[in-house]
């Protein structure tokens, strides 16, 4: 890149702004700039590095022992685990995680009172319908997810929402922007899948798996303003948020459900036109996939969408060098199921829960990010292995 030119993340000032957005402090504003910029040097200007370490020292000494190259990931990662600079970008990079939370909930923990009062306020009757007889799934509380205390569920006080502001809070600091100012350029990727792959559907009926606080799926509510999206998730905080975030912003077509994805008893046979998920899958289990796609299957109608978007699969295409550092996340950030979905076979899951063959469809998704405060998003050349806003589609098109 050109030197005269800042090539860093945006200051995080250039956030979007919305009805319960966490406010924050000059000091505050700068602790979330520096570590956004410290994510940045790590995937840069670090990681580099422990390739060409790698190929220079870790390599041949694996060669030299065992008489041939590492045949897959977890021996790379072994072999990684000695290598001092691999040591130093991964403690760091684990430390930048924590950094992130606790900073996260320093801003959003002090006015935790006003936010609840404000979502409560800015929430619209019928949005937002929880079920207390929910039970939150074990792979959710096994773990606190991505470092972050309590996961998506835990709630500290009677009506938390700190978990969700804490998410909205920081997901600008993770992605260093790249996601948009309102860290929904997955929804808009979405929305530009279908306009030049589909052009001609119009759904109806929409249903968001794993919605979390709706930050994608509500890109895709607004380019649907005919269609009544339901917003399901587990994790009651998050739900909560999202619909006070989704009013806030002018979107009144979704609903936000509490319930177990594996689990949409509550909803009729054929009942949704586009059933989706961004990054959801890969934070279940190997249990839970099933269940939830053989729900996909009951749910959606004829001649409708399934669309699920995810990292790409492990395969023989990929290296085993980046396929261990892909891995980073289901050791080090606290993703148990990570690794294994990585390596199903996705369409065989599809086929077990009742999709045809000829139905399964594939496709890449992008994000679509406001290049006039970001200009750097639109030229990144920076591998960060897994977190690049760019996915692979597991999908399918029910026949009539």
């Amino acid at each position: 890149m050109n030197d005269n030119i800042y090539d860093g993340p945006p200051d995080y000032r250039a956030v979007g702004a919305h009805g319960v957005f966490p406010e924050t402090t000059h000091d505050q504003v700068e602790r979330y700039n520096f570590l956004a910029h410290l994510n940045r040097h790590l995937a840069a200007s670090v990681l580099p590095g422990v390739a060409k370490a790698y190929e220079a020292r870790v390599a041949p000494a694996f060669a030299a022992e065992h008489g041939r190259e590492p045949r897959n990931r977890k021996e790379v990662h072994k072999a990684l685990a000695s290598e001092p600079i691999h040591q130093a970008w991964s403690a760091l990079r684990r430390n930048t995680m924590e950094m992130r939370q606790q900073a996260g909930l320093s801003v959003v923990l002090p006015q935790l009172a006003a936010l609840m009062e404000r979502a409560e306020r800015l929430t619209p009757p019928d949005s937002l319908q929880l079920d207390e007889g929910v039970r939150m799934p074990d792979y959710l509380t096994a773990v606190d997810h991505h470092c972050m205390p309590g996961s998506y569920h835990a709630e500290r006080v009677a009506g938390d929402l700190s978990a969700a502001a804490n998410y909205d809070s920081g997901m600008f600091v993770t992605t260093g922007g790249l996601l948009g100012r309102f860290t929904d350029g997955g929804g808009r990727g979405m929305v530009d899948y279908l306009g030049r792959h589909h052009p001609d559907f119009r759904p109806r009926r929409i249903l968001d798996l794993g919605c979390g606080l709706g930050h994608n799926m509500l890109p895709i509510a607004e380019a649907f303003p005919e269609a009544q999206v339901t917003a399901v998730d587990v994790a009651a905080p998050m739900l909560r948020y999202g619909a006070a975030r989704a009013a806030s912003l002018g979107i009144g077509n979704v609903a936000f459900v509490q319930a177990d994805c594996a689990d949409l008893g509550a909803f009729e046979d054929a009942s949704f036109d586009w059933i989706q998920s961004t990054m959801f899958l890969h934070e279940t289990s190997a249990k839970a996939l099933p269940r939830i796609m053989a729900e996909c299957r009951r749910l959606i109608a004829p001649g409708g969408l399934v669309i699920h978007i995810e990292q790409p699969q492990y395969d023989a295409e990929m290296p085993p060098f980046e396929q261990a550092m892909r891995d980073w996340d289901a050791f080090n950030n606290n993703e148990p199921f990570w690794t294994k979905l990585h390596e199903i076979d996705l369409d065989r899951v599809m086929l077990d829960a009742g999709f045809k063959p000829e139905e399964l469809l594939h496709g890449g998704v992008a994000a679509v990010v406001d290049t006039s405060l970001f200009p750097d998003a639109a030229a990144d050349e920076v591998e960060d292995y897994g977190r690049k806003p760019a996915w692979h589609i597991t999908g399918a098109r029910a026949a009539v």
